[in-house]
């Protein structure tokens, strides 16, 4: 039986709800602190990758950086800003497997491939710089999916 003390703790405050309650008290067990961790983690990570993003933006435009880097900074660039995936997310699984695992991986490339001093002055002149679009991703995007659609209506309509 519970004694009287721990049932007025877990009493609601007059005026409170349950969402305002859950959001006062703070993690209270070790696996929620591991989430909660984990989740920061995660948050600052997303952060470091839209920066990146913008820097091999830059980077595809700087002429300090080498040839091959600076074509796939250009390319995971513009494939990153562009406002259309190439795998539409509403396909399952595969929708969200070039959001989640290609394009991280592709950043990581080209950002390997510029030298650090230089990635670093990048990563500096993209905090100041807004968030692009890529008009040229968006294009080669639609070509793409133009080109599949042809092949696709010619394959299933073609006369013998």
């Amino acid at each position: 039986m519970q004694s009287s003390a721990n049932a007025r703790a877990w009493r609601k405050p007059p005026g409170s709800s349950a969402s305002t309650e859950a959001c006062n008290r703070g993690p209270r067990s070790y696996f929620e602190l591991v989430a909660v961790k984990a989740l920061q983690d995660l948050k600052a990570w997303a952060r470091r990758i839209k920066c990146d993003v913008v820097a091999l933006w830059l980077a595809a435009r700087d002429p300090r950086v080498p040839v091959a880097a600076k074509v796939a900074a250009a390319i995971i660039a513009a494939y990153a800003l562009s406002p259309i995936d190439l795998i539409p997310d509403f396909i399952p699984i595969l929708g969200y497997l070039d959001d989640v695992i290609l394009v991280p991986l592709g950043i990581a490339l080209a950002v390997r491939m510029i030298p650090a001093p230089l990635m670093q002055d990048l990563r500096e002149r993209a905090s100041a710089v807004g968030k692009p679009r890529s008009t040229g991703g968006l294009i080669a995007v639609m070509v793409l999916w133009l080109v599949a659609a042809a092949v696709i209506y010619r394959a299933v309509f073609a006369q013998p």
